[in-house]
């Protein structure tokens, strides 16, 4: 049964070596997720995920190679059910951006977990333990 939908954070923190303790709390939240089939990834999250591993660092390096990025994100498609947006979606994130003051970005990601029925958002950014509509936020790097 699916209970959570995972952001892109949690999908960068998989491969960003420059926080490991995040790094290791990411890959067992989606290994757990996979032995389980428990989480969902939104299509927004994979688009973003080979932006955000891709983008150069400060010193100029990537967490992930362009070909990296993609073979990981075809990965994703093939370890999780990745969820698509539709008109219901789409209406959901605007009222949800102006009844919670969400960005966009933010009011579209928490839709897909609204829409779907899903307990639960694992997002570093949104309020910890913050319930908007039927979705509560968890932040699995919250203790750190």
């Amino acid at each position: 049964m699916a209970v959570a939908l995972v952001d892109t954070n949690v999908l960068v923190y998989r491969f960003d070596w420059r926080f490991p303790e995040k790094q290791a709390i990411a890959t067992e939240l989606l290994r757990k997720g996979i032995v389980e089939h428990s989480v969902r990834i939104p299509h927004q999250a994979v688009v973003e995920f080979v932006a955000a591993v891709t983008r150069p660092l400060k010193d100029k390096t990537r967490l992930l190679s362009l070909k990296d990025a993609r073979w990981e994100a075809e990965e994703f498609l093939r370890q999780f059910e990745v969820i698509y947006p539709n008109e219901a979606i789409l209406r959901t994130a605007l009222r949800g951006a102006a009844a919670y003051q969400l960005n966009w970005f933010d009011a579209h990601l928490w839709a897909y977990a609204e829409c779907f029925g899903l307990e639960e958002l694992l997002s570093e950014d949104f309020q910890h333990d913050c319930l908007y509509g039927s979705v509560r936020v968890i932040n699995p790097f919250e203790n750190l």
